[in-house]
């Protein structure tokens, strides 16, 4: 029996319980990180959701309360860049306040690229927030600004994740997508930066973001290959985490810290997924690689609030998605050797 249902919990077709929203707030991100947000694809008219066109703070908070009531323990922040939506810790301050039907604070965490993290991380933590990750895929500022392809640099990212750590945003975590033809060689440089500093690196698998066009499985590197290449300079210890957490967890022997490996490509781990995400416009995913949505917007607007949690609950009592293991048969399926996803800008990470 999964250690994680209670006698009230909603589950899906493969009696995986909802215990994780990803909220989007904006899909508008300052970076063109080649592997998401290409400049061909996204570029100065790329046609954005205009202001009206996304969920208010009020109907985020409303929707967010329903997924609590329905079994949610932790909301992550995403977007886009989440910290170019205007007065964000205002969001925050509703969401910190909300309790699980047993009484539990719910967990309050936030994806970002970091840019504009060094002004924001102590309003962030004073309206809230208990946890965030950035995104860096490279500690070489070379790498680092041809990767995000704005010519941002590399030194800017690390004060926003500096700024973090002393606002009290702990754990503080970093993750970084390696790619064999980009930035496979930054793995140990980062790998050296994060030991001792109480930061959890954690490195993620290239992977797919933006369907199959443009993505080769000979450019991922495995977590079992980043890993031996950690383990060439440093020791690693196993830890134990939750069935559902995404990374596996290791500890620096000599007590440097922790690191973790995100295998989403080379070992997936839809079985355990308890994440649901919703996009900045109220559209409901129910996997990060869903091409099909649900539009809850039009119960929030209506204030129909029962509607709304009638509706979550019948999407995900029947959600089956499993695409991470099923992605070698839709690449092959035809021969067409691509497949629609959803923009990862829109429903977040």
């Amino acid at each position: 029996m999964n250690p994680f249902l209670s006698a009230t919990s909603l589950t899906d077709t493969l009696m995986r319980p909802l215990k994780d929203l990803r909220l989007s707030v904006i899909d508008q991100c300052n970076f063109r990180c080649t592997y998401c947000m290409p400049k061909e694809v996204f570029t100065r008219d790329y046609p954005f959701l205009r202001a009206a066109e996304r969920l208010s703070f009020d109907e985020m908070t409303t929707l967010a309360r329903t997924f609590v009531d329905l079994g949610v323990e932790k909301i992550r922040i995403t977007g886009g860049e989440p910290l170019l939506r205007k007065d964000l810790p205002h969001l925050i301050e509703a969401l910190a306040r909300l309790e699980t039907p047993a009484g539990k604070p719910v967990e309050i965490a936030m994806t970002t690229n970091g840019a504009l993290l060094a002004a924001q991380a102590r309003a962030l933590r004073d309206a809230g927030l208990g946890r965030v990750t950035v995104s860096l895929d490279a500690l070489d500022d070379a790498v680092f600004r041809a990767m995000n392809d704005v010519d941002f640099p590399v030194a800017r990212a690390l004060d926003g994740i500096e700024a973090a750590v002393e606002a009290g945003l702990a754990p503080v975590k970093v993750n970084a997508v390696i790619s064999k033809i980009r930035n496979a060689h930054q793995v140990l440089p980062l790998a050296r930066h994060f030991r001792h500093s109480g930061v959890n690196l954690r490195f993620i698998e290239y992977m797919d973001v933006g369907g199959a066009e443009g993505w080769r499985l000979d450019q991922v590197v495995t977590a079992a290959e980043m890993r031996a290449l950690i383990e060439s300079e440093f020791a690693l210890v196993p830890q134990a985490g939750r069935a559902s957490d995404t990374a596996n967890g290791f500890r620096y022997a000599d007590g440097g810290g922790e690191v973790g490996f995100i295998a989403s490509v080379s070992r997936p781990f839809c079985g355990d997924c308890t994440r649901a995400r919703v996009s900045a416009d109220g559209k409901l995913f129910l996997c990060l690689f869903a091409a099909r949505s649900v539009d809850l917007r039009q119960w929030l607007r209506a204030g129909q609030s029962g509607q709304l949690a009638q509706a979550i609950r019948a999407s995900w009592s029947t959600r089956a998605d499993r695409y991470s293991e099923q992605r070698g048969a839709l690449r092959t399926h035809g021969g067409a050797g691509r497949y629609p996803v959803v923009r990862m800008s829109l429903v977040g990470g």
